[in-house]
């Protein structure tokens, strides 16, 4: 059975833990995502300027809505110092019905 969600899996780093911290209270507290995890130890390899670097960051892998993502995303950008900071969305196609229902009441909009 298929069921029709709009949740998303949105990823993105940061470059320490208080920014990991930061990010997630505000997201959940604003109601822009229902769960935010902290994944420490992250290294990342890239090219920026012409330069390839790595850096250690956080990764923080945040459970949302479509119709929560453009506040999930304003929250980020202005919170992460990053000059281009990393975000992006995944759909979720399935999960536990009970958690996407979860996910869906937690972001949405009252009133």
């Amino acid at each position: 059975m298929s069921v029709t969600t709009n949740c998303l899996l949105v990823i993105s780093t940061c470059p320490d833990e208080h920014c990991a911290d930061t990010i997630a209270a505000a997201l959940v507290e604003g109601g822009h995502a229902a769960c935010v995890s902290i994944v420490p130890g992250l290294t990342s390899v890239y090219r920026w300027q012409g330069r390839i670097e790595r850096d250690s960051e956080w990764l923080l892998l945040m459970k949302t809505t479509a119709d929560a993502y453009p506040r999930l995303q304003e929250t980020v950008r202005r919170l992460n110092p990053n000059e281009l900071p990393e975000i992006i969305a995944l759909p979720v196609e399935r999960g536990l019905s009970g958690y996407l229902q979860w996910v869906a009441q937690q972001t949405a909009r009252e009133g």
